[in-house]
């Protein structure tokens, strides 16, 4: 039998998800198990307690889905989420950073906006993480965590002033994706890149929490079932597009990149740069403030290298492309 990963996460946490997926489609074997309070202190050495935490066969033990999905495609050459295309490839990394750091805001706001949502989600954070939990008990736990993740709202950008430009986001990457979602359609081709699997871990909370699963359901039915399948694509086939090919939605995506998640990210590591506490802008023409994210600032730096790395006649397009969808001024 060959050696096996173990996946430590919660069906609650969009990087769980994310790397689940990953696993799952790269037909990497595996054991997913949900953390608990007890395995949290027995990991504890790891690092930041986030989740997903990675234990590969080696022993070793690692956090943040992007590099662990790097490292993945170090040691793992089959179904690589690598576009054959160095063009394609920059463009499904900048999506998938997209995913992780501003469809976060979407998934997090619908998570703790309304009331009905903070029940439902406090609840099933607790049933995962503490099974055996009933009643009394596991409501006054789920309470904990709801008061707790609402009043990181604003540490997020899930603020009341920003609410219109999250919702709007929303709606527009969903109607984006179901303009060509299907079975065997993805951004790049007719297989997944760690572009759709970065989209792929918030749409799979968001398709769960009550409110934005109902719009995803009843708005954009082809995105509900596109993210129902990506949840295990592990008998998928496919082909990468062609080198001078690229989806009009994927330009409409980046399009929208370019007018929100960009700039943000601009702002914030100018900010952090200037040793200011808040970020303050435009955001597609309305105001957006929120406290500086250090983390972001590094993953910001990260895409900006990454970018001289492309030469060639990729680069070219590549730069011809990301200045259409007014992208580039944010990158270089």
């Amino acid at each position: 039998m060959a050696e096996r990963y173990k996946l430590y996460g919660g069906g609650g946490s969009p990087y769980s998800m994310k790397m689940r997926g990953i696993l799952r489609y790269r037909r990497i074997p595996h054991d997913w198990i949900l953390i608990t309070p007890a395995l949290r202190e027995k990991l504890k050495h790891v690092g930041p307690p986030v989740i997903p935490i990675l234990a590969f066969p080696d022993g070793r033990l690692q956090v943040d889905s992007t590099p662990l999905a790097w490292e993945l495609e170090s040691l793992h050459k089959e179904r690589s989420l690598v576009p054959d295309d160095p063009c394609h490839a920059y463009v499904s990394n900048l999506i998938e950073d997209f995913g992780d750091e501003w469809c976060t805001k979407m998934m997090f706001h619908y998570r703790w906006d309304l009331e009905i949502d903070q029940i439902y989600s406090s609840r099933q954070i607790i049933s995962d993480s503490q099974p055996g939990l009933r009643g009394d008990a596991l409501e006054q736990a789920a309470e904990v965590i709801r008061e707790r993740q609402v009043s990181r709202m604003a540490l997020v950008g899930c603020t009341t002033q920003n609410k219109p430009v999250i919702e709007a986001g929303y709606h527009e990457v969903l109607n984006i994706l179901d303009s060509f979602v299907t079975r065997d359609e993805f951004l790049f081709g007719s297989r997944p890149s760690l572009g759709d699997f970065g989209l792929f871990g918030q749409l799979k909370v968001l398709a769960s929490d009550h409110t934005p699963m109902l719009i995803m359901r009843n708005r954009t039915p082809r995105v509900y079932d596109w993210v129902r399948r990506l949840d295990d694509a592990s008998g998928i086939e496919g082909e990468w597009h062609e080198a001078d090919f690229v989806r009009p939605e994927v330009k409409a995506l980046l399009s929208y990149m370019g007018r929100t998640y960009l700039p943000f990210m601009h702002a914030n590591a100018e900010a952090r740069g200037a040793g200011r506490d808040e970020v303050t802008l435009e955001v597609d023409g309305k105001p957006w403030e929120q406290g500086v994210f250090k983390y972001q600032v590094k993953c910001y730096d990260r895409l900006r290298k990454m970018l001289p790395n492309v030469t060639g006649e990729a680069a070219r397009r590549l730069e011809t492309l990301l200045d259409e969808t007014g992208c580039l001024r944010w990158l270089r």
